[in-house]
């Protein structure tokens, strides 16, 4: 019978241009010799033995971008992942987070990374529900302030 499992993360990465104002979002690339090499996604990453998921998103933020996050919020979105070789249908919890920098470091699981607007954004992501999770959060930056103050995680 096949389990159900919750060992991975999704973060989206917000930063608000005040000369365009507008909201940007950072996409980082996977190195080629990655799992899904050379995609362009928001930080992703393992959940660590118990480690709640949104400080697996905080931690993953720092490792993979040098990022620390102004604030955190849970996006009202769960992704899924059905994985055939080990017969686990993953549950994803999806998270938003805001910096006041966009000076990344990458690691070395990444290549490159760009700001972009949302449009360009969801042109670039690979995964369906990772497009949806972004948009719902640009949704909630730009047009839902009571849904941010709700789903706001304090760090």
């Amino acid at each position: 019978m096949s389990k159900i499992k919750i060992r991975v993360i999704d973060c989206h990465i917000a930063y608000y241009n005040k000369q365009k104002s507008t909201w940007e979002f950072l996409l980082i690339k996977r190195s080629k010799n990655t799992i899904y090499g050379e995609t362009w996604q928001g930080v992703t990453g393992k959940i660590e033995n118990s480690e709640i998921p949104y400080k697996a998103a905080l931690r993953e933020l720092e490792e993979e971008t040098g990022l620390s996050a102004l604030k955190l919020w849970t996006i009202d979105k769960v992704n899924t992942f059905y994985d055939a070789e080990r017969d686990i249908m993953n549950l994803i919890p999806v998270f938003g987070v805001t910096v006041n920098s966009k000076k990344v470091l990458l690691s070395k699981e990444h290549i490159e990374y760009k700001w972009c607007t949302i449009n360009q954004t969801v042109k670039l992501i690979t995964w369906d529900q990772q497009k949806k999770g972004v948009k719902i959060f640009h949704d909630m930056l730009c047009e839902n302030k009571k849904r941010l103050k709700f789903m706001e995680i304090k760090i």
